[in-house]
């Protein structure tokens, strides 16, 4: 039992190991134990959508294909048990005694009846590795189909991440086209501030040369009109 037991866990330690092997192939750096946790926190996720709240479990990702695998998983197991019944049904009746059997056969000597508990054993023996056998088969193919099932998910996922990928990249290269397109806008704004800015500055110095020439052509009609009194005055006076 221990030994299955050892073995269940290497091969589900493969199983893992054959995972992120995978997704490595894919670009996606995962450990095994990485894509185990991540296995299980699906597997908690849909078993607490589906118990507490049925109504919005589809919000549960992957729950569709999670569901499916839980379904087929029970289906074959509940056929399996009643294979299981049918097979241990049949044998009993194979052990059963028929009933019309000879009066000769019932009086066989003790070497025969010695012969037949020596082939009890022999014959269990054989039943059980036989039984040992088929649970073994069954659990090959139980595994491979999960194992099938596995990357079927990790297909799926791995599909949606690119997806999300190509998604996110078109919304960044859309972001960027936009960033250039404000930043140009912003530029043609800042220089069409600029002209009007010069064109403001340009009309005020007209402005002040037009009002400082003005002022100059008073000042020397002040003292052309100055000089010219004072010349009267002083003709008057001689």
């Amino acid at each position: 039992m221990e030994r299955e037991a050892v073995a269940a866990r290497r091969s589900a330690k493969t199983m893992w190991e054959a995972v992120a092997a995978r997704l490595r192939e894919r670009g996606y750096r995962r450990t095994a134990d990485q894509c185990k946790c991540k296995w299980k926190n699906l597997i908690n996720r849909y078993k607490g959508k589906e118990t507490s709240d049925p109504e919005n479990c589809r919000q549960c990702p992957f729950f569709e294909e999670l569901h499916e695998v839980f379904t087929e998983r029970a289906r074959t197991m509940q056929h399996q048990l009643l294979e299981s019944e049918s097979g241990v049904s049949a044998k009993r009746k194979l052990k059963r005694p028929s009933g019309d059997r000879s009066s000769e056969e019932s009086d066989d000597g003790e070497d025969c009846g010695e012969e037949s508990e020596d082939e009890k054993p022999m014959h269990s023996r054989k039943r059980k590795a036989d039984d040992k056998k088929q649970q073994s088969q069954q659990m090959s193919e139980k595994s491979r189909t999960g194992i099938s099932r596995i990357h079927e998910l990790l297909q799926d996922f791995l599909v949606q991440q690119q997806r999300i990928d190509i998604q996110w990249r078109e919304m960044m290269e859309r972001r960027a086209q936009e960033r250039i397109i404000f930043e140009q806008e912003w530029r043609q704004s800042m220089q069409k501030l600029e002209q009007e800015r010069l064109l403001l500055e340009h009309s005020w110095m007209e402005r002040e040369e037009q009002r400082r020439m003005r002022e100059e052509a008073r000042a020397e009609k002040r003292d052309a009109l100055l000089t010219t009194l004072l010349n009267k005055l002083l003709q008057e006076d001689l």
